[in-house]
């Protein structure tokens, strides 16, 4: 048998039962918050957007909709083919890790839905960081969508299970040394399947600490997709513009 050696947010990501699990996400919702941030950060017309850590690209297409030029990047193979069945002039997909410089030039950097943090290695979240600052042009924009851990913390449910296409996926969750981590186990044809969604249990503070590692500045904060103020006992979500 071969040893896997992929990182757990390599496989997992990769893996279709990811997808499956989280096919309820609300597009629409995604579709706001993507027309609210693009007009409050005021991008031009035609402007470039990077969106780090794509997975299958809901966030690029709609971008894209709306007039920017957009690339997808993403380190899962299986969601970037997915993608570029969607591409044209102005939209493309790529396989990248974003703990490495994209090697263009955007006018702004989304990285978004949590999607940071994962890294075993703490050196790669300041390296992801720093990636994302050397992606900005002279008047780009950097976002970080991530999840207010002091919240979701205070309401973890520790276990339920959410069935979706027939599978029943059982999820575990729990707060050990620093990581909300996420146990998720389920059958599917015969098979017993176990993944582990594991993620840095950063606060606003220790994203202040990275960014002036970085040299960037911290702009705004928001705690919602309807951009509203940031509140750290009540805010479902850590929004933070930067450049």
């Amino acid at each position: 048998m071969t040893k896997d050696t992929k990182k757990w947010y390599a496989s997992w990501f990769d893996s279709p039962f990811y997808h499956i699990l989280y096919k309820d996400r609300d597009h629409t919702e995604a579709e706001r918050f993507m027309y609210n941030l693009t007009e409050y950060l005021n991008i031009p017309e035609q402007g470039k957007i990077l969106d780090l850590a794509c997975g299958k690209g809901r966030h690029a297409i709609y971008l894209n909709q709306i007039g920017y030029n957009v690339v997808g990047a993403d380190l899962s193979e299986n969601s970037i083919n997915h993608a570029k069945q969607f591409e044209n002039e102005t939209l493309h997909f790529k396989v990248h890790n974003m703990c490495k410089p994209f090697g263009e030039t955007f006018d702004a950097v989304f990285n978004l839905f949590t999607s940071f943090g994962y890294f075993d290695n703490e050196a790669d979240n300041l390296a992801t960081i720093n990636a994302i600052k050397s992606n900005l042009n002279d008047s780009g924009f950097g976002v970080i969508d991530f999840m207010n851990t002091e919240f979701i913390i205070e309401n973890l449910v520790p276990e339920n299970v959410k069935t979706v296409d027939g599978i029943d996926f059982l999820q575990k969750r729990r707060v050990d040394n620093g990581y909300i981590i996420k146990d998720i186990s389920f059958t599917f044809e015969d098979e017993n399947y176990n993944y582990q969604e594991r993620v840095k249990a950063f606060s606003l503070t220790d994203f202040e600490a990275l960014f002036a590692q970085a040299g960037v500045y911290l702009l705004d904060v928001f705690g919602d997709y309807k951009l509203s103020t940031f509140h750290k006992k009540t805010s479902e979500r850590l929004i933070m513009i930067f450049k």
